[in-house]
């Protein structure tokens, strides 16, 4: 399907570390093979956000042959502060096409006031070009990336001719409260999990709704948006 707001833009860095954030309390870390759906919306939101509108990515295609490199790194102890040496597996030379459109938030009525679909296409698509609002990250704070607009497909990519390639289970995101979509997702903070498929070097996501296996992680409530929070920031501001 395509969606008149869709933004198509490639991300690429010399590293990157794509992991599941449940299991990442310290000690050594290992990549999955590809981005997730998760890792690739914080980066589309690194470069345009608004609490408006919800980042939907619906496709990426991998441009690189899939490698990895492994680091010895001295990561902090949680127990006491001090360092221990931990080796991390990272993913080399990245470089991938990224398909997505936004969608209104409808957890959100109170900004329904700003819901102009042009304006924040447009605005998507200029910060695109500028390479982010933020700085952008494969995965990791360490993993620098940067964006660039791109036509989604155009160009030779290793895996074009590559019929179809598993990767078994694997963490697609977490639903926070102020994106929920069911009674189960309201209130709450939920983990979602799938088995992705590429086929042609291209991943398809299914919409976090369309995810069949979820964990969920503790209540977490929505944060409000209102007079209070804005006249704070007012004051701030001068």
């Amino acid at each position: 399907m395509r969606y008149p707001n869709l933004v198509e833009f490639e991300v690429f860095g010399d590293y990157g570390l794509f992991t599941d954030p449940i299991f990442r309390v310290g000690g050594e870390k290992c990549t999955y093979q590809v981005p997730t759906y998760e890792a690739l919306k914080g980066i589309l939101s690194s470069v345009y956000w608004k609490p408006t509108i919800i980042w939907y990515i619906d496709a990426v295609r991998v441009m690189h042959q899939i490698q990895t490199e492994v680091k010895g790194i001295r990561p902090i102890r949680y127990n006491d502060g001090g360092n221990e040496l931990a080796y991390y597996t990272y993913l080399k030379n990245c470089r991938y096409q990224v398909r997505a459109h936004f969608e209104w938030n409808e957890n959100r009525p109170e900004l329904s006031g700003d819901r102009n679909e042009n304006k924040h296409h447009e605005m998507a698509k200029r910060m695109i070009c500028k390479g982010g609002r933020r700085d952008i990250f494969l995965g990791t704070r360490e993993c620098q990336g940067y964006v660039e607009p791109c036509t989604f497909g155009a160009g030779e990519g290793f895996y074009d001719t590559l019929p179809e390639l598993s990767f078994g289970l694997m963490y697609h995101g977490i639903t926070y409260a102020d994106e929920s979509y069911s009674p189960e997702t309201k209130d709450a903070m939920t983990a979602r999990f799938w088995y992705p498929a590429m086929k042609q070097g291209i991943i398809t996501f299914p919409r976090p709704e369309e995810c069949t296996i979820h964990k969920h992680l503790r209540k977490m409530p929505m944060k409000s948006f209102g007079e209070g929070n804005f006249q704070v920031c007012g004051n701030l501001g001068r």
